[in-house]
């Protein structure tokens, strides 16, 4: 079974572009996929709860024991970061709609398969995925701030808070309480622990299955939105590039070790965009802009992580030879 687990986050970018592909020709091709736009957050909801499922309980608390790194965390994320995507938000077109879209996207840090993407590129997953509960709780009080800060008041009203609570309950809250009775009931129980296990086969299919069920509701509804799409791509990817170099410079002032520094470029790098993708649809005229500009970054975004598990897991090699 564990290597079953194994060769899917081996072979994770290439299966997410395979549901991609799919779910745009499905749209080309077959009428009504638009439909599947119900099904969103439920495919959020369990490829949620399969993420948090892999947190153990026991390394919530040592991530709170890590402050050096937290600290680097939080300062990447929600300083750095909102500078850095302060300083390239003019490279995007300038409508108000196709910059609330890139700033929902950049300003939230991923908390699902940024964490595989991690272990692929020799960071402190564990350490990473141990936080994931301070990056969730973080983005939902920082990001109608920043929204409110880099757009004015009149764009930041487009975001209601109603989607945003109605999101953390059954996308966040639900999916880690559910996590949470899984792993007291594997503790205790043999059954509950293989069907535990069987589980923890799932965090890269049901990513698949949220990017298949996206595009193809998605795609049909593009129509004009396809121009905004190709407007935004010099911004993501001079985020791209930026982003993972941020996070290491500050994981270097804090003087973490290799692994996490690595954890952290990860993290700067690595947007949130299939939890925010419900949040988007909730603003009134979101269709077709919003989750074109979205699921863009997403795709960018998975080409940058074939380079960064490369890249990244370089980072600090040449001054541990050097220590040699």
């Amino acid at each position: 079974m564990q290597q079953l687990r194994d060769t899917l986050e081996q072979r994770q970018v290439a299966i997410y572009f395979t549901a991609v592909a799919v779910a745009a020709l499905a749209a080309l091709v077959v009428p009504g996929t638009v439909a599947l736009e119900a099904l969103v957050n439920p495919a959020l909801a369990l490829m949620l709860f399969v993420t948090f499922l892999q947190v153990p309980l026991a390394e919530l608390g040592r991530a709170f024991t890590q402050g050096h790194f937290i600290g680097a965390l939080l300062v990447t994320n929600f300083v750095v970061i909102p500078l850095l995507v302060a300083i390239l938000l003019p490279l995007a077109p300038d409508q108000p709609l196709v910059q609330l879209g890139v700033l929902l996207v950049l300003l939230a840090p991923c908390i699902d398969y940024v964490v595989t993407f991690a272990h692929l590129g020799r960071a402190d997953a564990r350490l990473l995925l141990a936080a994931t509960p301070v990056l969730l709780l973080a983005q939902m009080a920082l990001l109608p701030l920043y929204l409110r800060l880099l757009l004015g008041d009149a764009a930041a009203a487009l975001v209601q808070p109603g989607p945003f609570i109605d999101a953390f309950i059954w996308l966040i809250a639900a999916p880690l309480a559910l996590a949470a009775l899984v792993q007291f009931a594997a503790a205790r129980n043999p059954s509950a622990a293989r069907a535990g296990a069987l589980l923890g086969l799932l965090p890269v299919p049901a990513t698949a299955l949220v990017l298949l069920v996206v595009v193809a509701s998605v795609v049909p509804q593009l129509g004009q939105a396809r121009a905004a799409a190709l407007g935004v791509l010099p911004l993501y990817a001079a985020f791209a590039l930026l982003a993972p170099l941020a996070g290491w410079l500050v994981a270097r002032l804090f003087r973490l070790a290799a692994p996490a520094g690595r954890a952290v470029a990860f993290s700067g790098a690595t947007r949130n965009s299939l939890v925010v993708l419900p949040l988007a649809l909730a603003v009134p005229g979101a269709l077709p802009l919003l989750p074109a500009v979205i699921v863009t970054q997403t795709l960018v975004e998975l080409l940058a992580e074939l380079v960064y598990v490369r890249v990244i897991a370089r980072f600090g090699s040449a001054a541990r030879q050097a220590g040699a």
